[in-house]
């Protein structure tokens, strides 16, 4: 019998698994198609960007003869589909080179910035979510709630200048921007890191609060348990359940791109190419690094969906 609930939960996790995958595949197709028509719409003539100023009408016949912009507008839709599944995004206008290379040479270091962002946020929100609930109402909870207040409301933009002037220009404890070691990683993982730090914050504290009172904490004291082992052990696993949602949904935000972050602090990311593409009108660059943030956002929340469901029955259950 035992062996038969097992194989059954199996099954239903699979199909749950499955389900999730068979959702995503519609929204892929529509960002295959919405990066299609973005080209179309963009002002101006991608051709007429490549050759500059001076051009000749014959030129200017081959390089639309290259770029199949002469086509009709259903040939080049199935070509485009054709050559992404194919690892196809064309070439940069700029440099020539592959725009699949041109991004993949990027990712690695937004891989960094946000995993350096996701772990400040996830340390400063879960301590200071979980120093704010033992101590509800004192002067300690209130100031940590106005930290999470300032957190949300800030703008990134705005928190990153002032990070660059106060600890890189005025402080000099760490280098205002650019490239390198772990010191250039700091200030833009505070930066970008803040508002998720700030969200966790306010959940954790919340959850943490309502865990406190339930039965099973109870229990737990009266069998006369360590408090950091009530805390740790049981309040606190059962309180960041909510939290994996925001933890997914952030770090699939950071990594599809962080266009302000990266351009303050000068950090060679997917998104700073991509405004350097917007800024040198580099059609297929912005074409390809717009598909690939929304690809990585897209199954980096597929992957935390399943994981939830994994972890809590009652969603695999409901959706299954």
């Amino acid at each position: 019998l035992m062996q038969k609930n097992i194989l059954t939960e199996k099954k239903r996790v699979g199909k749950f698994i499955l389900n999730r995958i068979l959702q995503v595949v519609p929204v892929v197709f529509g960002v295959i198609i919405i990066s299609f028509v973005l080209i179309i719409i963009l002002p101006g003539d991608p051709v007429l960007s490549m050759v500059g100023e001076r051009y000749d009408e014959q030129t200017v016949e081959k390089m639309r003869e290259r770029l199949q912009i002469d086509k009709p507008l259903v040939f080049r839709a199935v070509s485009f589909v054709k050559n992404i599944f194919s690892g196809d995004l064309g070439y940069s206008f700029v440099t020539g080179r592959p725009v699949l290379n041109e991004i993949l040479d990027k990712f690695p270091n937004t891989f960094i910035l946000a995993l350096g962002a996701m772990s400040c946020a996830i340390v400063l929100g879960i301590l200071l979510g979980l120093f704010s609930s033992l101590y509800p109402g004192s002067v300690l909870d209130k100031t940590i709630l106005v930290f999470a207040l300032v957190g949300i409301s800030s703008p990134v933009f705005w928190v990153g200048l002032i990070f660059v002037l106060v600890f890189g220009v005025y402080l000099g404890w760490f280098p205002p921007t650019g490239y390198g070691g772990v010191e250039y990683l700091i200030l833009p993982s505070l930066t970008l890191g803040l508002r998720s730090a700030a969200q966790i914050t306010r959940l954790t504290r919340a959850s943490m609060i309502e865990t406190l009172q339930q039965d099973f904490i109870r229990t737990a004291e009266s069998k006369d348990l360590a408090r950091w082992k009530i805390l740790f052990k049981h309040a606190l696993p059962n309180s960041l359940i909510p939290t994996i949602t925001i933890i997914g949904t952030d770090f699939g935000s950071y990594l599809s791109g962080a266009v302000l972050t990266e351009s303050i602090f000068g950090w060679p990311g997917v998104g700073r190419l991509a405004l350097e593409a917007v800024l040198k009108r580099d059609f297929p660059v912005i074409q390809g690094t717009v598909l690939f943030m929304a690809l990585v956002f897209i199954c980096v929340n597929l992957l935390i969906d399943v994981l939830y469901g994994v972890i809590d029955p009652r969603i695999r259950t409901q959706n299954s």
